[in-house]
């Protein structure tokens, strides 16, 4: 049995058991672990939102257990606390885990470079526990200094720093600000007291990005109130300010984000390091002490050949050292060839506030700039994309509802148009009336199916007919035993009366007839059985999905259904001008309509935990929390 330890369920862990699973899953003799002392994954390049309040605070959590469902990893919860290389084993408080192979992707810690007070006196932003703390702080000194008279301590708990102007601190100063403007409402104060500071030892913010990017979230920091500090020399900070020189910055809340360092496990271990606390790897991402070792995520320090610095700590970092991982280690086992790590970055995004971004993006050869929707749209698809790894439809559901559809006061960056704003009991008039109509419609074509079950009317007459006058005349002559002479009459009025139609495009037309010419016409022009039986089903639709509108049951599935019959009456040039109405009803009703006062309020729920206990559900992840 070869044992596959993974210590850490950061972005690199995660996605390193992943690929482990996948390639191991049939694989009896391998047995994978992953070591965390937290129940769940954190999406640590969310956490502003949470501490501004743009999203819930479960917006940046995913259960483990949930990550690995059905797949071929065991989590395990506990927090190591020495590893013994020599012996091949982790060691915590109580237990011991042995391993043949260690993968570590433990992640960072905010570092303090030493200066007096600053990790007593300030608050950080690395993990779920920081951004909840940092929220209620926030919200905290806007409500004492709603009651405060003195003006002197009022100002100073509505100043905010945040020292460290790089991606972390920039989007949270962004986001702060937008924050304000919605306490100041709640807390009866004037935006104009509040003063929101981003400073840096450096001079300038977001180095790593090209001037022109600089100056624009400048500008944008700017325009939003927000004091930017270059060249900063923070010397010290004390509980109600930081010392930049000869000045105090007074502020009774201050977040540091101003760089960070290996965790305080991986600074304490026995393996070369350099650049704040990183284990130094090979090209294979093995450790250079130990080639049974791993090392994934913020954790590696490695030179890619004909570079100059290492490779930086950042996400997409552990996205693409994932795989070579699993492949080596894989390799290992197998006796195959192990892999090079190749990195080629594709750039870099930061959101300034919910509304604007700027981003340097592209091919590695190739890199283009963009700012405002255009950013944001590549920051917002970039992780989704990474949601879909991880935890499937499940996760991308979720992040679209919290960032697009469940936002307050427009916080997104599609603003507040696909905001869930309206109630949907309004909606309950429409959905019973809309059910009344289809279901009025399909018993009016029933009774005449059940009169004569072999004439057809809701399908056009064939194009091979002379025209429609004689095609209506050759279905009086195939049914003239059975159908007397007001039907022949009816359906050459129904023929006329298809030119009064709504318009549909010749392209539209031209594939109609060709799905028409397979399934429903003879090659003389009559009808086929098929084309009986069609007609047949969709009387029947319409009168089920008008019921099921009526009673809300189902009512998301019915209204669509009612959309796609709706254009296929459309499709075939047979539609009225009122069809417009009802395929903007059906769009309408599609939200959850039938949760008010419908079948939906009871039936979807039990319906919900039902599928969720179906196992190649939970496998890939098909569900809705």
């Amino acid at each position: 049995m070869k044992r596959i330890v993974l210590l850490g369920g950061g972005y690199g862990g995660v996605l390193t058991a992943k690929k482990l699973a996948k390639k191991f899953k049939k694989n009896s003799d391998v047995e994978i672990t992953l070591i965390d002392r937290n129940p769940y994954h954190t999406l640590l390049t969310e956490l502003h939102e949470v501490a501004a309040n743009r999203t819930p605070e479960d917006a940046v959590k995913i259960e483990l257990k949930k990550i690995f469902e059905g797949q071929k990893v065991q989590v395990v919860l506990d927090e190591i606390n020495h590893i013994d290389f020599a012996g091949k084993t982790l060691e915590s408080r109580k237990t011991k885990y042995k391993y043949d192979y260690l993968v570590i992707g433990t992640g960072c810690k905010p570092t303090f470079f030493g200066i007096p007070g600053a990790e007593e006196n300030s608050f950080t932003l690395w993990s779920y526990e920081d951004a909840v703390r940092l929220k209620e702080q926030i919200r905290e000194m806007f409500g004492q200094a709603a009651k405060e008279m003195d003006p002197v301590i009022r100002k100073s708990k509505l100043s905010f720093v945040v020292v460290g102007a790089g991606f972390t601190g920039v989007e949270l100063v962004g986001e702060m600000a937008e924050f304000r403007d919605e306490l100041c409402k709640e807390f009866f104060i004037d935006p104009k007291e509040v003063r929101l500071v981003v400073a840096d030892m450096a001079p300038k913010i977001l180095p790593i990005l090209p001037d022109k990017l600089i100056a624009k979230s400048e500008k944008r920091l700017k325009r939003m109130g927000v004091e930017v500090i270059t060249s900063a020399k923070i010397t010290g900070v004390d509980p109600q300010a930081v010392i930049m020189g000869d000045e105090r910055v007074q502020a009774h809340t201050i977040v540091w984000t101003a760089g960070v360092e290996g965790s305080e496990l991986v600074g304490n271990l026995d393996v070369q390091q350099q650049g704040r606390k990183r284990i130094v790897t090979n090209d294979k991402l093995q450790s250079v002490d130990h080639e049974n070792v791993y090392v994934v995520g913020d954790n590696i320090f490695y030179i890619p050949e004909g570079e100059a610095r290492p490779v930086p700590q950042m996400v997409e970092n552990a996205e693409q050292a994932a795989p070579i991982i699993a492949h080596n280690i894989h390799a290992d086992v197998t006796g195959q060839s192990k892999k090079s790590y190749k990195p080629g970055f594709h750039g870099t995004m930061v959101c300034i506030g919910s509304h604007y971004g700027v981003a340097n993006v592209g091919l590695p050869n190739r890199m283009f700039m963009m700012s405002g929707f255009m950013a944001l749209f590549a920051k917002h698809f970039i992780n989704m994309f990474y949601l879909f790894t991880v935890a499937g439809f499940n996760k991308v559901w979720s992040y679209m509802m919290h960032e697009f559809f469940h936002v307050h006061n427009r916080r997104s960056f599609v603003g507040g148009h696909f905001s869930k704003r309206s109630p949907n009991f309004w909606l309950v008039p429409l959905r019973i009336y809309v059910g009344i109509m289809w279901l009025s419609e399909g018993l009016d074509k029933l009774w005449k199916i059940i009169d004569n079950p072999s004439r057809i009317f809701l399908i056009p007459p064939s194009p091979h007919a002379m025209d429609a006058t004689s095609a209506a005349s050759q279905a009086v002559d195939a049914v003239s035993k059975t159908v007397d002479a007001q039907a022949a009459a009816s359906a050459v009025t129904n023929a006329k009366d298809a030119v009064a139609a709504l318009p549909v495009p010749h392209f539209v037309t031209n594939i109609m007839n060709g799905f028409m010419d397979l399934f429903f016409y003879q090659s003389n022009g009559d009808y086929t059985v098929l084309a009986k039986w069609f007609q047949i089903g969709m009387v029947l639709a319409e009168i089920t999905f008008g019921i099921l509108l009526i009673i809300g049951l189902f009512t998301a599935l019915s209204s669509i259904a009612t959309i796609c019959m709706g254009l296929m009456i459309w499709c075939s040039g047979m539609a009225p001008y009122e069809m417009l109405w009802y395929l903007a009803a059906g769009i309408a009703l599609i939200g959850g309509s039938g949760s008010v006062f419908g079948l939906d309020y009871y039936v979807l729920p039990w319906l919900k935990k039902q599928w969720k206990r179906v196992p190649i559900v939970r496998r890939w992840y098909l569900y809705t929390d």
